[in-house]
C-alpha cells in the first residue's frame, strides 16, 4: 500500500505539490471565512490535478536499445550512438517523449504513433573533446501534462559507458635513455638457476647437479689433491615493470590543463611500454590498475579525476606495496611540487629501482637534472615529450 502511495506521489512535480498546497490552502480559508472565491480557487486546483492526472495515467510496452560506437575513443575522435525504439504492445502507441541522458546534458526524442512492432531510430552525436567517461543512459519514457504538473517517467535501458582516452604522443622504445632498465635487471640476491652467472661455489648437499661446473671441478680437485666439486652460483634476474603515478592534487598544478598533459604523459610512456610486453602498474590520482592492459590502463586514465590532498609520497608508497617488484617508477606531477616532496616520493621505492619525475611546467624550459637515483625532468608540453625521455634538452 505504502509502495503505490509512492510511487503515485512520485509522478507530482514540484509545480504541482505547489498547486495542491494553494488548492488546500484556498479550501481551508473559504471554509473558515466563508470566502466563495477561496473555494473556487481550491476547486480549480483540485480539477486541474485530475485532469492532468488522466493524460499521465497508461502503460507502454516497449523494447528500447542503446549503442554507442565505438566505445573507446581518444580525445577528439568522433563516436555516435543509437537509440532504437519498437512498440512491444498490440495497440499504436501514442505520441510520448523519450529522454536519454548524456553526460551532463539530456536529449530528447518524440516518438511518432508506433504501430504493433514498428521501429523508430535515432541517431545522436557525443562530445569526445575531452578526456573522460561519458554514462549514456538510462534511456526513459516520460508523461506528463502541458502545465508540468505531473511527469512520471518509465527507465528502460541500463547505463553505459563512453570511455575518452587521453590524448598520446608516440613514443621510442624504453630500453633507452633517461627511462632505461627496462630490458629486466639483475639483483644482489644469488640463486643456483638463473641467466646472469655470478662465481662458483663449493658443492652443497641438495644442489641441482645440472649446474656442476665439471671442468673447474677437475682442476680444483688436482690443485688441492681433494674431491672437490664447484657449482654456478647466479644472480635472480626480474621482469621489467613500469610504475606510473600521476600526482591527484590540485594544488601540484598551476591549473587544470597541466593536470592533463600529467595524465598524457603518463598515458603516452604506459601506452609505450605495454607495447614494449613490459609489466605495469597505473596509480592515476585515485585510479589504480594492477598489470592491465592497452584498453584497460588507458581507462585508469580516462577515470582520473583531480582531486584530493593525497600528497605525492603517499601515493608513491602505495604503489610500492601494491607492486613491489617495480624496476622504474614514474612520478608525474605538477610545477608547485618542490624537489623534497620528489625525494620523498623517490625514497619509498628500494634504491635499485630507477626513479624519473616528471614536472609540468608550461611556464619554464625543457629541463633535465639528475641526482643520485632521481632524475627531474621539467615539461612545458606534450609535445615535448619524446626529446625529454631521450635526455636531450631544448
Amino acid at each position: 500500500m505504502l509502495r503505490t502511495a509512492r510511487r503515485a506521489t512520485s509522478a507530482i512535480t514540484g509545480l504541482g505539490w505547489g498547486v495542491l498546497a494553494v488548492a488546500l490552502l484556498a479550501w481551508f480559508a473559504g471554509a473558515l471565512l466563508g470566502w466563495i472565491e477561496l473555494l473556487i480557487i481550491a476547486a480549480a486546483g483540485v480539477v486541474t490535478l485530475v485532469l492532468c492526472a488522466l493524460l499521465t495515467i497508461g502503460r507502454t510496452r516497449l523494447a528500447v536499445t542503446i549503442d554507442v560506437e565505438p566505445r573507446r575513443v581518444v580525445a577528439g575522435n568522433p563516436s555516435a550512438g543509437r537509440v532504437r525504439v519498437t512498440n512491444a504492445s498490440r495497440v499504436r502507441l501514442l505520441p510520448i517523449t523519450l529522454e536519454l541522458p548524456v553526460g551532463v546534458t539530456r536529449a530528447q526524442f518524440p516518438l511518432k504513433r508506433l504501430r504493433m512492432g514498428e521501429v523508430q531510430e535515432e541517431i545522436f552525436s557525443l562530445a569526445t573533446n575531452r578526456r573522460g567517461v561519458v554514462p549514456v543512459g538510462p534511456a526513459t519514457t516520460v508523461r506528463g501534462d502541458p502545465f508540468g504538473l505531473l511527469r512520471r517517467t518509465v527507465p528502460w535501458t541500463e547505463v553505459i559507458e563512453l570511455i575518452v582516452h587521453p590524448i598520446t604522443v608516440g613514443l621510442e622504445p624504453l630500453g633507452a635513455g633517461v627511462l632505461r632498465d627496462l630490458e629486466g635487471q639483475t639483483t644482489n640476491e644469488t640463486s643456483t638457476s638463473d641467466l646472469a652467472f655470478h662465481t662458483l661455489r663449493e658443492y652443497a648437499p641438495g644442489d641441482d647437479r645440472r649446474y656442476i661446473h665439471w671442468r673447474s671441478s677437475a682442476r680444483a680437485s688436482a690443485l688441492s689433491d681433494q674431491s672437490t666439486l664447484l657449482v654456478r652460483q647466479f644472480l635472480d634476474t626480474r621482469r621489467s615493470h613500469l610504475c606510473a603515478i600521476v600526482d591527484g592534487r590540485p594544488g601540484a598544478y598551476l591549473d587544470e590543463i597541466d593536470f592533463e598533459t600529467a595524465i598524457s604523459v603518463a598515458a603516452s610512456v604506459v601506452r609505450r611500454a605495454l607495447t614494449d610486453e613490459v609489466d605495469t602498474t597505473v596509480l592515476a590520482a585515485q585510479s589504480v590498475v594492477e598489470a592491465g592492459n592497452v584498453a584497460v590502463s588507458m581507462d585508469a586514465f580516462s577515470r582520473a579525476e583531480l582531486g584530493g590532498d593525497v600528497l605525492l609520497s603517499a601515493r608513491a608508497a602505495r604503489a610500492a606495496q601494491i607492486a613491489p617488484d617495480t624496476t622504474v617508477a614514474l612520478l608525474v606531477t605538477g610545477a608547485n611540487t618542490e624537489f623534497p616532496e620528489l625525494r620523498r616520493a623517490a625514497n619509498h621505492f628500494t634504491p635499485e629501482v630507477n626513479v624519473v619525475a616528471v614536472r609540468v611546467d608550461p611556464t619554464g624550459p625543457v629541463g633535465l637534472t639528475g641526482l643520485d637515483r632521481l632524475t627531474v625532468l621539467t615539461l612545458p608540453q606534450l609535445s615535448g615529450l619524446r626529446a625529454v625521455l631521450a635526455g636531450i634538452s631544448q
